[in-house]
């Protein structure tokens, strides 16, 4: 096989680094899986056992890689990492979808996919230029939600919002017409977008004027709460509140 590079925006494959991530991968897209690396140090454990049963079930092939685990992740405590094919996903129109209009830190992007799957938000808008959903750093801080996500790139929210055709909107912002968030999801109809921005300045003026605003009340001690926690509070509440 090929020689592994390591991971940049331009690779038609990365890796999904660690022993959960890894196993997300083949049990939600074995057929995009090519193989799995694995660390001398990965032992015999629970978690290790599965991993090579499950490779062993999808006829994956296994290759014991240090050096390659060490230089795509950067770190010596990687003892896992599955290389599968990037795709493009197509989002279902019927469905509610989270919109992140430039989110860019890879992070953040993870932890909202993971929250996203928890609280059943499984239709995901990304809005370039934003983080990359394939980069490593995010496919492991999101746990592997990824695989179980329909992910999605838009050049511009302009070009979403002709894909996605007529629903209900609700952006996440500050303006007189913004209700606070355990009203608004007592108006909420589907199928939806919840709509947040970017980690720094948030969404553009341009959306003042779409749909209803939404704003989550807090207290005076802080200025905003962080991007990935914003998200996850205003899916819970719309998908729990009625």
């Amino acid at each position: 096989m090929p020689p592994l590079e390591p991971y940049s925006r331009g690779l038609s494959y990365s890796y999904a680094l660690g022993l959960y991530p890894a196993m997300q991968a083949l049990v939600n897209i074995p057929e995009r899986v090519s193989r799995v690396l694995i660390s001398s140090k990965l032992g015999a454990g629970e978690g290790a056992q599965a991993l090579l049963e499950t490779c062993r079930n999808f006829n994956i092939r296994v290759e014991e890689a240090d050096r390659v685990l060490r230089r795509v992740s950067g770190k010596d405590n990687v003892f896992a990492a599955a290389v599968y094919r990037k795709e493009s996903a197509a989002l279902d129109r019927e469905k509610n979808h989270l919109v992140l209009v430039n989110p860019m830190d890879a992070g953040n992007l993870g932890t909202i996919l993971r929250a996203a799957l928890g609280f059943s938000y499984t239709q995901v808008a990304l809005i370039l230029p934003c983080a990359d959903k394939d980069e490593p750093q995010t496919v492991r801080a999101g746990m592997g939600a990824l695989f179980s996500l329909n992910v999605a790139e838009f050049p511009d929210f302009e070009t979403y919002q002709r894909f996605c055709g007529e629903r209900a909107f609700y952006p996440f912002l500050l303006s007189d017409r913004a209700l606070p968030l355990l009203e608004a999801v007592k108006l909420k109809k589907s199928p939806h977008s919840l709509i947040f921005g970017n980690e720094g300045s948030g969404l553009p003026d341009s959306f003042m004027d779409l749909g209803q605003q939404v704003m989550i009340e807090q207290s005076d001690k802080i200025d905003s709460l962080n991007l990935a926690i914003a998200a996850a509070v205003g899916m819970h509440a719309f998908k729990n509140i009625q």
